[in-house]
């Protein structure tokens, strides 16, 4: 890597994104640096399912003058004092109109929220309790200067092929703007995470996405949902991927999928706090459209501290206080292991009937005492005793109560030795893929 996760995070932590317009953009362009990203732009008015995508929105400015003429709420001092989509506003008012449109979080004095109002024409501002309780009676300049333009929807992806055709899908959201761990640090990991595929062997292939949070993600599926059902046999949502606090998972509605396997087996591998939410409890991210009914992919979601569970949530504190470089690379670490699972899982079958010779090949200690055989040898029998054809990887994990990891290195040993052969899973699998191998 040229560059360090956090150097790129702190690139893009003064953007000031939406869910439309130039600071989505200029996000891309500047992850387009590292990956080569197809930039997409889906017109204003355009149907996607029961939605529509909105027009653009145009902050210039944005502020709250005393009488005396000084900012006591500046846009350019912090792009949260603006809540998002707000409708432009030129007015004087008094404080107790005012106070109408201000938002704080009194349980936290010193943060600012981020708030937004992105289907209903509102305006507000957003200000740390604390600076709220010294504004004093009075009329205030109240400016926001935004419009709303018909523009585009813009999404950014790549996609990395493999040896066959079915996928791995991967979404991350770049639609808020500065929030270190919401938002930045899912997109900084699948940027690098796509700049570590490209230097693989891989047996499948990876589609990235880096879309605006639910309309990108309804967008996306309107127009490619039946590619998606055709060749995904597993995805994952990345969010909240930088601090150092915990490592999470949501599973799938039904928690049956290839995902979901690898996403518990991953997280088990962590060390400190794991953290596993149901679909019902823990969704509020893009899994909810993309696990929907109708389309129905099989996906979960990866974080370390999941969104809404962490005090700076959504606030001015989410900052590099919160992210840093070691937070990020375990965020990098968790998702590469959950795709070296993926590539690594098959079905295995014992080549011979009855345990083969293992000692002629060396796998054996020619002079047996039953107490003393090692743990390898333990693992060496009882894959090949229960490689029948039918378990694959996390199976043999299951029933020989043995870390995926510890096994991955006999496994491979077997089958050097020409001792298992070894299949792609069935539930990847499907006939009318042009399959390349």
């Amino acid at each position: 890597m040229l560059i360090n996760m956090i150097e790129l995070a702190k690139r893009l932590f003064p953007i000031n994104r939406s869910i439309t317009g130039d600071g989505v953009r200029q996000t891309l362009s500047l992850i387009s640096e590292y990956i080569s990203l197809e930039i997409v732009e889906i017109r204003s008015g355009t149907k996607a399912f029961d939605w529509v995508v909105p027009q653009e929105w145009v902050i210039r400015d944005g502020y709250v003058k005393d009488d005396r003429g000084k900012r006591v709420i500046d846009y350019r001092e912090n792009n949260l004092h603006v809540m998002s989509y707000s409708k432009p506003v030129d007015m004087a008012v008094p404080l107790s109109k005012l106070k109408n449109h201000l938002h704080t979080l009194p349980d936290q004095p010193d943060a600012i929220p981020y708030m937004t109002s992105y289907y209903q024409k509102n305006w507000g501002f957003c200000l740390s309790d604390r600076s709220a309780q010294l504004l004093k009676d009075g009329i205030y300049k109240v400016l926001i200067d935004s419009e709303f333009i018909d523009g585009s929807l813009t999404y950014g992806e790549i996609l990395i092929p493999g040896d066959r055709d079915e996928e791995i899908f991967i979404s991350t959201d770049i639609c808020h703007p500065s929030m270190a761990n919401n938002e930045i640090s899912g997109p900084v990991v699948a940027t690098f995470i796509a700049e570590w595929l490209q230097r693989q062997h891989l047996t499948y292939t990876y589609r990235i996405v880096f879309i605006p949070e639910t309309i990108g993600s309804i967008v996306y599926l309107s127009r490619n949902l039946d590619k998606l059902r055709k060749n995904v046999i597993a995805g994952f949502v990345l969010s909240c991927m930088g601090d150092e606090r915990c490592y999470s998972y949501v599973a799938s509605p039904y928690e049956n999928t290839v995902s979901d396997k690898v996403a518990k087996d991953a997280l088990s591998s962590r060390s400190g706090k794991q953290f596993r939410y149901s679909y019902l409890d823990g969704r509020g991210s893009d899994e909810r459209h993309y696990s929907s009914p109708g389309a129905d992919l099989p996906m979960v979601t990866l974080c370390r501290s999941k969104f809404g569970t962490y005090p700076e949530y959504h606030t001015s504190l989410d900052d590099f206080s919160v992210v840093t470089e070691t937070g990020l690379t375990g965020g990098f670490e968790y998702v590469k292991e959950c795709i070296e699972l993926i590539e690594k899982n098959r079905i295995y079958k014992s080549v011979y009937i009855g345990e083969p010779n293992l000692g002629k090949r060396g796998l054996y200690q020619t002079i047996t005492k039953e107490k003393g055989l090692g743990q390898m040898l333990w693992d060496r029998k009882n894959i090949l005793a229960y490689s029948n054809g039918k378990n694959d990887l996390f199976d043999l994990s299951k029933i020989t109560g043995r870390p995926t990891r510890k096994l991955i290195p006999v496994i491979d040993e077997l089958v050097k030795y020409g001792l298992l052969k070894a299949s792609i899973p069935m539930e990847v699998k499907s006939p009318e893929k042009n399959n390349k191998d």
